[in-house]
């Protein structure tokens, strides 16, 4: 393993930033990009400059690595009534990831923990592996929603990031995380320099005034999940869910979200092919829990918005992996009725303390 003094930050001036990506040969690069005045990440071609001042984007990077559609094999019936299948593998070429906020690498670990654990998701494991995430701290909230020091995290987390800039004006503080990081850094030394006391100064002073400037902030969450098991059964949530209208954006948006369909597509019947493909689903969907037998045991809006906020803040703690929301804001600022995830916690916090 690479040692911890072998991670040396560097300086990048401002304007080396595209020359330094130009390096990173045989990646594919996908940089903050607004198409139709929404904000993601998409495939830099080289010679755009790249969005430094950007919102919170609107699709997660976890679109990155967990596809919102995948295939996973193909089929073909055989002469002899059998199936012959292919196992469909994620394409092997490296990817980096520029402009990941913090809160967004916070939950590429936090679905680690879920996707990687044995028995590992092959397809998940394969694309992180060859993902690099590039994070930018926050001097700014990038969103007027963010609350991450609320649930643990800072402006300038260095969980799940590979590498982690801090913008100081006429450039940047390149600090490497992970192996992988350091060789994206390596590739670009030429391009970067020595790192010296005034610039460590100058990313404190700026690291601090990010803190102080999160919009948001939710108190006293330590004891959450046991207020959650309280209210399980409050009128609250009834009153909560009036206004959903069972979208799922909450749950597309988030960047801890992880559950999926699976589902047949039939290419042909004569003989029967096709490919088994993986899709997002959402806990907010009517017939996500549907049994076969026609009972489904959260029939209304309430138990659905109950079982969104108890995953998140109790059911990840009860399991042992703390609190699974990252306060990136995504699913009160994409909202289309407005309902407030905090609102809701707070809720819950005053009423069951």
């Amino acid at each position: 393993m690479t040692s911890s003094a072998e991670k040396v930050p560097r300086l990048l001036p401002r304007e080396r930033l595209g020359a330094w990506l130009a390096r990173l040969d045989g990646h594919r690069i996908y940089v903050p990009r607004c198409e139709n005045d929404v904000w993601s990440y998409g495939l830099w071609d080289g010679e755009a400059q790249v969005a430094l001042d950007y919102p919170m984007t609107v699709v997660p990077a976890k679109a990155m690595v967990l596809r919102q559609t995948e295939p996973l094999f193909a089929f073909r019936q055989t002469d002899n009534g059998g199936y012959r299948l292919e196992e469909l593998r994620p394409e092997d070429q490296p990817v980096v990831v520029f402009g990941v906020r913090p809160c967004e690498g916070r939950a590429m670990a936090l679905l680690d923990a879920v996707m990687v654990r044995p028995p590992a998701e092959s397809h998940y494991l394969s694309r992180r592996r060859t993902t690099a995430l590039v994070g930018l701290a926050c001097l700014a909230p990038p969103s007027p929603n963010c609350f991450c020091l609320s649930v643990g995290g800072s402006p300038h987390s260095e969980d799940g990031l590979d590498i982690l800039l801090t913008d100081l004006g006429d450039g940047f503080y390149v600090k490497p995380l992970t192996e992988l990081g350091q060789a994206l850094v390596a590739a670009g030394e030429s391009e970067m320099e020595e790192v010296g006391p005034a610039d460590e100064a100058r990313v404190a002073e700026r690291q601090a005034a990010a803190v102080s400037a999160i919009p948001r902030q939710l108190a006293d969450l330590e004891d959450i999940d046991r207020r959650l098991g309280e209210a399980f059964e409050a009128q609250l949530w009834a009153d909560e869910s009036m206004r959903c209208v069972g979208c799922g954006i909450c749950t597309y948006l988030c960047p801890t979200c992880h559950c999926f369909d699976i589902n047949d597509e039939v290419l042909g019947t004569a003989p029967l092919t096709g490919i088994r493909m993986r899709t997002w689903d959402t806990c907010q969907f009517a017939d996500f829990t549907m049994h076969s037998s026609g009972h489904n045991p959260r029939p209304h809006k309430a138990a659905r918005l109950r079982q969104r906020i108890n995953h998140k803040f109790r059911y990840g703690v009860e399991a042992g992996m703390g609190i699974l929301c990252t306060g990136c804001g995504r699913c009160i600022t994409q909202c289309p009725m407005e309902i407030d995830l905090i609102h809701i916690l707070q809720e819950v916090r005053d009423r069951f303390g």
